[in-house]
């Protein structure tokens, strides 16, 4: 009995202590969490004024923010002029600034065409992606718009034994046709749209000279008869005059 009551009584204690310490670390986040940043910063210096149980949170929550914020980037670096920006897709260090050293480049983006260009090395941006490299949104977006990540997966589906390379292959055709299917017809209805407002406006600019003649016509018109009616009135007053002095 008393080993039983040793025992529930050293298990009550662990939770306590236990819960104790997520309190702890619950508040001590809560009232330092503007100063993250700083943290990161200053790592050493706070990690070693901390208790046993927060160094160990404090290992677990921010080891994993230093490595992301360290790691390989695949990112956008600006080119071109103003008002008329395109970009190459490079590989950086996330340390290093946009449009500071690169390690590689892999490829260009325009976004000034419908659709956007892009132009890219297939083979070094899947073996990045493999690797480990971090992309940003806006590349992952085109990564993925290209197959890279598709690839992946298809590429993982092989390793574990789903399908053989050659239908991870022929998987991937098959989408990359639907894909350039797709894009084609977006570029046809943008032709059409774009013919269709043309002829949209040369109807509008041709309704629009006709009622222009029309104006000019008309007022051409008005003029010639309040020319003709003038002269009408000054033969008649002509003819007036001349009378009396006929029979005088």
């Amino acid at each position: 009995m008393s080993v039983v009551l040793a025992g529930v009584v050293v298990f009550l204690f662990s939770v306590f202590f236990y819960c104790e310490s997520v309190v702890f670390v619950v508040a001590f986040a809560r009232k330092y969490v503007k100063y993250c940043f700083r943290w990161l910063c200053r790592y050493e210096k706070k990690y070693y004024l901390c208790t046993a149980d927060t160094r160990y949170w404090l290992t677990l929550i921010i080891n994993p923010l230093i490595i992301k914020q360290m790691a390989t980037k695949i990112r956008l670096q600006r080119r071109g002029r103003k008002h008329y920006a395109f970009y190459s897709i490079v590989i950086a260090d996330s340390r290093s600034p946009r449009d500071g050293k690169f390690t590689e480049k892999i490829g260009t983006y325009n976004p000034n065409t419908n659709p956007a260009t892009v132009d890219i090395n297939f083979e070094r941006a899947l073996y990045w992606v493999n690797t480990g490299a971090i992309p940003t949104d806006t590349v992952r977006n085109i990564l993925s718009r290209e197959g890279v990540y598709m690839m992946k997966h298809l590429q993982g589906g092989v390793k574990k034994g789903a399908f053989d390379e050659a239908a991870a292959q022929a998987k991937f055709e098959a989408w990359k046709n639907s894909k350039v299917n797709a894009l084609n017809s977006i570029k046809t209805k943008d032709e059409q749209a774009k013919a269709e407002l043309k002829k949209a406006r040369f109807e509008a600019e041709k309704e629009a000279n006709a009622a222009i003649a029309k104006k000019v016509a008309d007022k051409k018109a008005a003029e010639a008869l309040a020319k003709a009616e003038a002269e009408a009135a000054a033969a008649a007053e002509n003819a007036e005059a001349t009378e009396p002095a006929a029979e005088a």
